[in-house]
């Protein structure tokens, strides 16, 4: 089970579900919601799987992944290659038959994504690392709309550029708090390369691109007044405290006064909510 990072998971069916209401404009089809979920699950577990199989050298070199199964010796690499392999075809398998091709290559693309162009190419070597490899965590929006409609829309692709510029300023914090972590792998996290001030101004600029990304849902017609109010809301918050991180970074606090873990977790709390008020929204038009 730890193999597959369920709590990594968790976050990636919150932004699958509630999609699925939207493109249904109620209540979806309830066993295609777990045929999904379950593809879902399978098709990141596996990338998870492949992440930590390529990157158990950098991992025993971090407190923060010290315990995970290879690095302990729960697991050999070879178990956990077979393991990961089994679950990348089994999900592909599982989307093809039990929801629609479209929904397959969409989860195998974002697998393949995620193993090959994030944890082989631009983790150990770029600070962009996390903005572009972030495109593997926006492809459940996609593939939650194509169950329901067998197609991709505007609106998805909203939906998609949210997540696509919340995730350095989600990411980006926690970041700074383990910089020592990535320092000793060597690899090239923004913070690791850049000063608080940096990182703190570049949270600054994508999360004020993510508020106005999220609003554009609906002057587009795609929801009522509800989801609005909220995405306003939490945006508001959410541009409150990566203001007072970015404050605190240019008077040159450092250590637990510089709270940057106050946005990491906010971040959580803002996509669940954002996504619950995408999934309620079609019941109050």
């Amino acid at each position: 089970m730890l193999l597959t990072k369920p709590r990594v998971i968790e976050l990636l069916l919150m932004t699958t579900v509630p999609v699925m209401f939207l493109a249904a404009e109620g209540v979806p089809d309830l066993w295609l919601v777990l045929a999904t979920c379950v593809g879902g699950y399978l098709s990141a577990g596996g990338a998870g799987a492949f992440n930590m199989y390529i990157d158990r050298d950098i991992d025993a070199l971090m407190d923060r992944t010290s315990q995970r199964p290879l690095v302990t010796g729960m697991v050999s690499p070879r178990e956990c290659l077979v393991f990961a392999s089994t679950l990348a075809v089994v999900s592909t398998v599982w989307f093809w038959y039990l929801v629609n091709p479209l929904s397959a290559a969409l989860s195998l693309g974002a697998l393949l994504f995620y193993v090959v162009v994030y944890t082989m190419w631009l983790k150990r070597r770029t600070a962009q690392n996390i903005v572009w490899g972030g495109i593997a965590g926006c492809m459940p929006v996609f593939i939650g709309w194509s169950a329901v409609t067998n197609s991709v829309s505007w609106a998805a692709l909203i939906l998609f550029l949210v997540i696509f510029f919340w995730t350095p300023p989600h990411y980006w914090p926690l970041s700074m708090k383990v910089k020592d972590d990535y320092e000793r792998a060597a690899v090239p996290m923004l913070p690791v390369v850049a000063g608080n001030k940096v990182v703190a101004r570049q949270i600054v600029l994508y999360s004020w691109v993510m508020v106005g990304v999220s609003l554009l849902l609906w002057p587009l017609g795609y929801t009522g007044w509800f989801y609005p109010v909220v995405a306003v809301l939490l945006g508001a918050f959410w541009l409150k405290e990566a203001h007072g991180l970015q404050a605190r970074a240019k008077a040159g606090v450092t250590g637990a006064k510089l709270k940057e873990m106050r946005l990491f977790h906010w971040s959580i709390t803002y996509v669940t909510l954002l996504f619950v008020a995408v999934a309620v929204d079609p019941f109050l038009r």
